[in-house]
């Protein structure tokens, strides 16, 4: 009998974290790497966020909480989903986490049972199969094309439902490819699962306040309220407030189930930070003038981003409408062989090439779920990502 849980056997690691890790070895070594790997804004947290978390230290607010939040986060949570999605959540229908992946495994471990499936919308976040896997659940992968702008069709959504669905992942905006649901493609896609009342919906809004031009953000419960009892509203402050090390997660639910995802939360982690709950608190309630700022400068680099790569012999990038992430298929680069000599026979062979030849850290497609793709985070400064574009532009034209 092995010591390590053979649940280990069956969840691979996270190849974001994978390729972050080697690009930092690498500059380590002495290497000029640019990563454009990681889910990070390079922004720092808004300075009245930051002294709101120093004036909880000072006022002695480091102690446990309440293993849901304190009631000041989630009175805030409740006025922010009224405010921002139209949603009625009251307090008690929200729970707080340490960071939004740590609501959806709450919400996966106290639901799903053995055999139990969960649709996932190919390309997906690489944590959403694996998380699903580790509750004893079962990932059923829909592909969401280039051709329709990554975005899942009803079609496929219905064929893909079965007696033994549970739930359904969407993630608008998206992490990979930045692709978000415009208020008809959310109905569409709503009308679908009306028909089926036996599965809920567990929506990951995370990329909410990070879309560009004049597009408008929905989530599903907004678009069609007959999906209130059965869904699942995610959220956090990691994105849009610069604070992915503050770690804190949020969602709205139906009163059952956030009691559950307490119970679950109760035996893991019981309650996250206090400085950071307070933090969240001021990110939800105080000035958001931040914003705009951080819009402007991640659509200026989006805009950047895909024109250069789109000059790029071989690549096609779409414009995705949001977050901060461009998914380039290399289609026209597989079969080709680099100036190492290797054949690049999968996407993950072009990142890991692009890699070793020019410095640029970007994530393979297929980890993902969907490719020959990869993808590329522009969350860092228009010099850096000028730079990597050039070197991604050198490298495509040495592939012969």
């Amino acid at each position: 009998m092995g010591f390590l849980s053979d649940a280990l056997s069956r969840i691979k690691p996270s190849a974001t974290i994978v390729i972050t890790q080697k690009a930092r070895d690498l500059k380590a070594q002495g290497r000029d790497v640019i990563s454009l790997s990681v889910g990070e804004p390079d922004f720092d947290t808004p300075d009245n966020i930051k002294e709101a978390a120093i004036a909880a230290i000072r006022r002695g607010e480091t102690k446990y909480t309440p293993v849901s939040g304190i009631v000041p986060l989630r009175e805030a949570i409740s006025r922010k989903f009224k405010r921002e999605n139209g949603l009625d959540y009251k307090p008690s229908q929200t729970i707080v986490s340490t960071g939004g992946k740590h609501v959806i495994y709450n919400a996966l471990l106290a639901t799903l049972n053995p055999g139990d499936e969960v649709i996932i919308p190919a390309p997906y976040w690489v944590s959403y199969p694996e998380m699903v896997v580790l509750c004893g659940g079962k990932p059923v992968f829909v592909d969401c094309t280039m051709e329709h702008s990554f975005k899942l069709q009803p079609e496929p959504l219905e064929r893909a439902i079965t007696p033994k669905t549970k739930w359904i992942i969407l993630n608008s905006p998206s992490n990979p490819t930045g692709a978000a649901y415009s208020r008809a493609e959310m109905k569409a896609i709503t009308d679908v699962l009306m028909r089926h009342p036996h599965v809920w919906v567990l929506t990951d809004d995370m990329y909410e306040h990070l879309t560009y031009g004049d597009f408008e953000f929905v989530t599903p419960a907004q678009v069609e309220p007959n999906l209130y009892e059965r869904t699942l509203t995610m959220n956090g402050v990691s994105k849009a407030y610069a604070m992915t090390g503050w770690r804190i997660g949020y969602a709205g639910g139906p009163e059952h189930l956030i009691k559950a995802m307490d119970f679950v939360q109760g035996q893991q982690t019981s309650g996250t930070s206090a400085i950071s709950q307070w933090a969240a608190v001021e990110a939800l309630d105080g000035p958001q003038d931040h914003l705009p700022r951080f819009k402007k400068a991640f659509e200026e680099r989006r805009d950047l981003v895909v024109s250069m790569l789109n000059q790029a012999k071989g690549l096609k990038c779409p414009m995705p409408e949001g977050a901060f992430y461009v998914y380039p298929s290399c289609a026209e680069a597989i079969g080709k062989t680099a100036p190492s000599g290797k054949v690049i026979e999968t996407d993950e062979d072009f990142v890991s090439e692009l890699l070793e030849a020019e410095g640029v850290a970007a994530v393979h497609g297929s980890s993902f779920g969907l490719g020959p793709n990869f993808r590329i985070s522009y969350a860092t400064s228009n010099a850096a990502l000028e730079d990597a574009c050039h070197r991604i532009q050198r490298f495509c034209a040495s592939l012969r």
